[in-house]
């Protein structure tokens, strides 16, 4: 007879893509398969995508499956999922899945202005409110489409969402809740006062849910399409960012840069932080009682995948960082869009600067050094921010996410912070790997402490705070253009 070995099917749906995977309840990753999600715009809005929601439960199934069979012998013993924040899934009163609404549809911006005292939303929620929260692209929703909007029933984070697929059962996860602009963060509660602000009635909201905990278990038919044991249970997870940070393991008062699509710089605080100047987020952590304050660097792996496409198509990163240890500094300097936390307008204009006439010395590597250096300056833009808010006195810094797969860019993060950077051998698929921690907290499992897979200490920090100044200037060229 063959062993079945005890395992977790997580789905993680991040901006980009839809991933599923089959993880041990001891860490390893057996199987992982992806694809990208497929959107459409929205000709109803000026700045609007959406995807559909059956068609990516066809995605999720097949992707499932194929990283079962890959897997090997494996029980299911539990299911979760992990998503993009800010993305939400429409819901009518017969179960059904009417419109997915991603964290890049705004379809909400120009009614932003209904919201008379930002200031009162600010305090209740820790976020500036803009159409990037899921409260407006209900309104937006509401104001144009009353057709769908009449036949919502209630609406889902799209973890919550993938997790009431399998389960039956709505419901809302804290983490996720942060980002709805109707959540009262620091009471930890659905609020009725937020809920008046956009008309949005009560009724709509799921009850809230604890990551970590049970919601059901499968509906038996969707276990027999999934090829899943009928006792697999399915847990409570949260939003990607926040379980990137869970398996981690860091402790109050840690810093965590979650280096993906876009950047998130997080401190880890035991009681509800904001800002004066309305400049950072704070929200639920998926433990009891943490919050996570956050600068966020915007789009910067987005822009390092795009530029690798086009100077490295064919070659592997292994490539791409020999060439970097060859390369000069201060060849070429990049501004690429990322965010400044304070910065009143994101830069919309951006591009390289270099010596004219083209040096012979400036190579393919210089241009990926400046994507690299313009990240890791973000970065550390966004960090002396959030220390303006909440000081951060430990001498070393977290970080995980495929971003941070570069050493060059963990060795220039090291160096213009002055604290060592350290990474767990999660950090790869770390949103995934904090699914798993979750389903071993459901089953009360005790999670083991990832190992310390590399520590860089900083080197040469006053060069590179030269360079930092000269990336400033760049910027600053790039921000006049605007």
């Amino acid at each position: 007879m063959i062993n079945e070995q005890n395992a977790y099917l997580i789905v993680d749906i991040g901006t980009g893509n839809v991933r599923a995977a089959v993880v041990s309840s001891n860490g390893d990753i057996l199987s992982i398969k992806r694809e990208n999600v497929i959107y459409e715009k929205d000709v109803d809005y000026e700045d609007s995508i959406y995807f559909d929601p059956d068609r990516l439960w066809q995605q999720i199934k097949r992707l499932s499956q194929e990283a079962l069979a890959e897997a090997g012998p494996v029980m299911i013993k539990a299911i979760t999922a992990t998503s993009q924040r800010e993305g939400i899934v429409a819901i009518d009163a017969e179960g059904r899945s009417i419109l997915g609404m991603p964290n890049i549809d705004h379809r909400g911006r120009q009614w932003e202005d209904i919201i008379l005292d930002k200031s009162r939303v600010y305090d209740l929620t820790g976020r500036y409110p803009t159409s990037l929260f899921s409260a407006l692209k209900l309104v937006g929703l509401r104001a144009k489409k009353t057709d769908l909007w009449d036949r919502v029933a209630l609406f889902l984070s799209i973890s919550d969402w993938v997790q009431y697929k399998f389960s039956g059962v709505p419901g809302y996860e804290h983490s996720q809740a942060s980002e709805t602009l109707l959540y009262d963060v620091p009471n930890k509660q659905w609020s009725e006062e937020l809920c008046t602000v956009f008309s949005i009635p009560t009724t709509l909201l799921p009850p809230l849910k604890a990551a970590g905990t049970v919601l059901n278990k499968a509906i038996p038919e969707v276990a027999d399409q999934f090829g899943i044991d009928k006792e697999a249970i399915v847990v409570v997870g949260g939003s990607d960012t926040q379980l990137a940070i869970r398996s981690m393991e860091p402790a109050t008062n840690d810093v965590v840069i979650v280096s993906g699509t876009t950047t998130p710089i997080i401190k880890l605080v035991d009681n509800y932080v904001t800002d004066k100047q309305q400049r950072t987020w704070t929200s639920r952590h998926v433990d009891e009682n943490r919050f996570v304050l956050e600068a966020n660097a915007g789009v910067t792996g987005l822009n390092y995948q795009r530029l690798k496409e086009i100077f490295y198509p064919n070659e592997t990163y292994e490539v791409i960082e020999k060439e970097l240890d060859e390369t000069t500094y201060s060849q070429c300097v990049a501004s690429l869009g990322s965010l400044i936390a304070d910065e009143d307008v994101p830069l919309t204009k951006g591009g390289f600067i270099f010596n004219a006439p083209v040096s012979h010395q400036l190579t393919r590597g210089g241009f990926v050094f400046a994507i690299l250096w313009d990240i890791a300056c973000s970065i550390y833009e966004n960090y002396n921010l959030l220390c303006a808010v909440a000081p951060h006195e430990e001498n070393y810094i977290w970080a995980c996410g495929g971003g941070v797969q570069s050493r060059k860019l963990r060795q220039f993060i090291a160096n213009l912070f002055g604290k060592e950077v350290r990474i767990r051998d999660t950090f790869r698929q770390s949103s995934v790997l904090g699914g798993a921690f979750l389903c071993n907290d459901a089953l009360g499992i005790t999670n083991t402490t990832p190992a310390v897979l590399d520590e860089i200490a900083p080197e040469d920090r006053q060069v590179f705070l030269k360079l930092h100044n000269e990336w400033k200037k760049a910027r600053s060229t790039f921000k006049q253009m605007h």
